[in-house]
């Protein structure tokens, strides 16, 4: 089976199994991730509490956990979160945003993966670099650095955590800390649009419960938002019709073959 049919399997797949999806995510990208899962076919369920964490945990299939809105509160229901992923071996993904802004940040997301190996760390180049103790000049959540830059980072981050690291921006890179992976596409438009790198954490989430392993499931999700972004800025007339149209090009992906 080539690499393209393993894809659409895959995306099939999650269209035939509407798996559940745990996510801590961005307030101002909640929304988003939650369209972009129902449009990809997954089922999103967003909670912070950690009270309910071991029953949420229970339920669902893979976690997002990503750092955007820190506050004491999500940070005990981010830990809660890992405890449980922990004891029930399920999948998680982290999305480590703006480390290197705050001493918080990057701390918070370094205790993360210690606490419990995440499958994959998706990001930008800066935030990479940072959780590998690259020096960065940090912009908040906008990375100042390019994937090619952060290679070595992503490289050692990869060995050193045991996640696969996948590494957003005008090219994207997979790594095992082995093995590459350099994905084109997309569009400058993304930038534009807020959350579009929470989304792609979101979905590598939905990806992780229907592939073999996590460097597929994050190729994949950037594979998807490369060709759904290409597609999306080529019919819209500025980000915000960017915004409806990139849902509707990953909701219209494979749908055809999904409805058989």
């Amino acid at each position: 089976m080539t690499d393209t049919e393993q894809y659409r399997q895959a995306i099939l797949a999650i269209r035939r199994r509407k798996p559940l999806i745990h996510c801590i995510t961005n307030y101002v990208a909640m929304q988003f991730n939650a369209d972009a899962l129902l449009a990809l076919g997954a089922s999103p369920l967003m909670s912070f509490c950690k009270d309910e964490m071991e029953d949420i945990i229970s339920i669902a299939k893979a976690s997002v956990i990503n750092i955007g809105c820190l506050d004491r509160f999500q940070i005990e229901g981010m830990k809660a979160a890992v405890e449980a992923l922990g004891r029930r071996g399920r999948k998680w993904v982290l999305d480590p945003v703006g480390a290197g802004a705050s001493q918080l940040r990057t701390q918070t997301a370094l205790t993360l993966i210690q606490q419990g190996r995440p499958a994959v760390i998706r990001a930008n180049a800066s935030e990479i670099m940072a959780l590998a103790g690259t020096r960065i000049d940090s912009r908040g959540v906008d990375s100042t650095n390019d994937v090619y830059q952060a290679r070595t980072s992503a490289m050692s981050l990869a060995r050193e955590s045991g996640a696969v690291v996948s590494v957003s921006g005008e090219t994207d890179l997979i790594t095992d800390g082995v093995r590459e992976e350099f994905i084109e596409g997309g569009s400058p438009v993304m930038c534009e649009v807020t959350g579009m790198g929470c989304t792609a954490t979101a979905l590598t989430g939905a990806f992780l419960t229907v592939c073999d392993s996590p460097f597929e499931a994050a190729a994949y999700a950037m594979r998807l938002m490369a060709e759904c972004g290409g597609k999306a800025a080529a019919e819209s007339s500025g980000s915000g019709s960017f915004r409806v149209r990139f849902l509707d090009e990953i909701y219209n992906t494979f749908r055809t073959e999904a409805e058989k």
